[in-house]
């Protein structure tokens, strides 16, 4: 393995990998958000957490560990409750599996937890689901109790960063290996779980109307909008086909934004609203 030693995308030597979000990218709804609007402590308290997050008020470390203790409801429940209610992007399995068949890794990067997430995606891609490196905060028993009883669970963090998982820590290793094997890096996010993967790859696709697109624009980062992964898949297939470069495609997304075609209303100090 020599270089690659620790990652495991490298080991087929694939000149892309892609990086993505899960809950809201490549599910259609957010399962955190779900579960804390409809049995947590509600839309109107979640929402506000995410916009103090994207302004610097909060960090999302401390903004989501409230959303997942206002949920008391035995973690198994839960699972089946987001298994029951969770529908996946339908464009997300053809899109995979057309990367099966190009050598291009997939791998999920999440602030949701991983036995939720794992359970999704056997639920809603089958079989070849075990062939995504899934990376995520984790689940623990509270004191003297279970995970499967009322109250017995709590988020376990991936880190101690400001973010839970950071999730920059897995993907700044492959961006620094050496020239002559690093791989082509893409990533789609669409909310404030993604600020810190957001610098971090070659071209992010940030979802139509979410806050990620919000973040980019007052940051300046560059990048395009996705709708769905049928967009995603077209966009990345003029990549590798090299009929489109990344930095033509990193381009689109302001220009989108100041067209008022991201989603966004376009407001003279750059905020996105």
């Amino acid at each position: 393995m020599g270089a690659h030693t620790g990652l495991p995308a490298m080991q087929t030597n694939p000149k892309f990998i892609f990086f993505t979000d899960f809950d809201g990218t490549i599910t259609l709804q957010d399962s955190n958000d779900y579960m804390t609007d409809n049995i947590g402590y509600g839309q109107a308290k979640r929402r506000q957490g995410n916009l103090d997050t994207l302004e610097g008020r909060i960090s999302f470390r401390d903004s989501f560990k409230g959303m997942m203790d206002s949920i008391n409801k035995p973690y198994n429940e839960c699972i089946q409750y987001l298994v029951d209610n969770i529908k996946l992007d339908p464009h997300f399995t053809p899109f995979f599996h057309w990367c099966l068949e190009n050598n291009i890794p997939v791998v999920v990067l999440s602030s949701g937890m991983e036995p939720i997430i794992q359970a999704l995606l056997a639920a809603l891609v089958g079989p070849d689901a075990e062939k995504l490196q899934v990376i995520g905060n984790n689940v623990g028993a509270r004191p003297g109790k279970s995970i499967d009883e009322e109250g017995g669970w709590e988020l376990v963090f991936h880190d101690d960063s400001d973010f839970g998982h950071d999730k920059s820590l897995t993907i700044r290793p492959y961006r620094e290996l050496p020239e002559d094997i690093r791989p082509t890096m893409f990533y789609a996010g669409d909310g404030v779980s993604d600020l810190s993967a957001a610098k971090e790859t070659d071209l992010l696709f940030a979802k139509k109307g979410h806050d990620l697109i919000s973040y980019c624009v007052r940051e300046n980062i560059p990048f395009t909008v996705f709708e769905s992964w049928d967009s995603i898949l077209a966009k990345t297939k003029e990549i590798v086909a090299g009929t489109t470069s990344v930095k033509e495609a990193a381009r689109e997304g302001f220009e989108a934004y100041k067209a008022g075609d991201a989603g966004l209303k376009p407001v003279a100090n750059g905020a996105a609203k």
